[in-house]
Formats: structure tokens, sequence, C-alpha cells
């Protein structure tokens, strides 16, 4: 095992094959998004995305290339001096009350990519994804928590995902109450009423 999780950003002095829109400079600067799939041993399911929506490609790299890692957790209170932006605005306003809880968190998507390369990826309409790591179902009072990290964000579209360990859902999916819900392994997504369970 490499040890590295999803949305990990990764840095490799030799990366998956490149699409044509990514240029040699981008290559340089930008990390590579680690992604939820079954790869052989000592390799790593990676993404990579450029400045468009449209730009993404998926591709695999040698774990033994990975010369630097970003977690999500390492850019929780990190600095941007890019242009200011809702998603980025909204993640200075729900950062105490996700560091108030005492789990493992951190931004992903293009605020995690931005703190983490400085690239200009953000745009006005981008929103703020995060991960948040609960190896257990919260209790009462850790829902109530979250629901009020999900009240504070303004101005952009929050897609909080929650890491169970064995796989990834997102909040507000669970929150509404459906009796199963989408979880994201390395295996492939899953129906499931018990995301805290190993499939």
């Amino acid at each position: 095992m490499h040890g590295y999780q999803a949305h990990d950003l990764l840095w490799a002095d030799a990366s998956t094959a490149a699409p044509p829109w990514a240029s040699d400079q981008w290559l340089r600067q930008a990390p590579l998004v680690v992604r939820r799939a079954v790869t052989a041993p000592g390799r790593i399911a990676v993404g990579l995305r450029g400045l468009l929506r449209s730009e993404r490609h998926a591709g695999e790299i040698e774990a033994a290339s990975v010369l630097r890692c970003m977690t999500p957790e390492m850019l929780a209170g990190a600095p941007f001096d890019g242009e200011a932006c809702a998603a980025l605005a909204a993640l200075h306003t729900v950062a105490p009350l996700l560091d108030a809880t005492g789990w493992a968190w951190g931004p992903t998507g293009g605020v995690g990519f931005a703190l983490a390369s400085g690239l200009p990826v953000l745009r006005a309409d981008s929103d703020l994804d995060l991960v948040l790591r609960l190896p257990a179902p919260p209790d009462a009072v850790q829902m109530d928590a979250l629901r009020d990290i999900a009240a504070a964000v303004a101005g952009c579209r929050l897609d909080l995902q929650i890491d169970t360990g064995h796989g990834g859902f997102a909040w507000a999916e669970w929150a509404a109450g459906r009796p199963k819900i989408l979880l994201k392994t390395n295996g492939g997504p899953l129906l499931t009423a018990t995301p805290w369970e190993s499939a």
C-alpha cells in the first residue's frame, strides 16, 4: 500500500500521460489529485486538472515517483495570495467551526488545488469542496455541529464529503435521510445504508 488517500495532492517526477491541453509549464506546477480506483501494487490512481472544467484527465503513476504530498488537512489553514472569491470567503467562515469539532478536515476540489499550487483555477462561481474524516457515525450533538457548518456557508455551493475510512459520501445526501446513499470506494460506487461498515 502506498498510504495516500483520495483528495491528496501529489507532485511527481514522472506524471501520467498528459492530454493535449496540459503544457509542460502546467505539468511542472500542477499537482496530481489522488482518486479512488483499484491499482496494481506500487501504483497510484490520479487525476490531472487544468484551468477549465472540461480539462480533466485520469491516469496512474508509480508511487516511487512521488516527490511531495499535500493532504487536505495540511491545507485547512493555508494562506492564499490570489484573487478572493465566494468559495474562499466561505472557507474562512466555516474553518473555525470545523476546527472546533476536533475532526480532521480540509479543502479539496478547486479551492484545495488553488491553495496548494497558487494556480488560478478558482472562479466567482466555484464550489467549496471539503472532506471531513469521520471514522464513526456522528452522535446527535455532532450532527447539530454538521448542520451548523452546512448552514454557515453562503455565496457558493458546499460539497461536503464524509470520509469513513471505507469510502466517501455526500453529507447533503445523508443528512436528507435517504435509506441508502452513494458511497464512493476504490472498487467503485456502492449504494449502502451502512457507510461506516466495510463492504
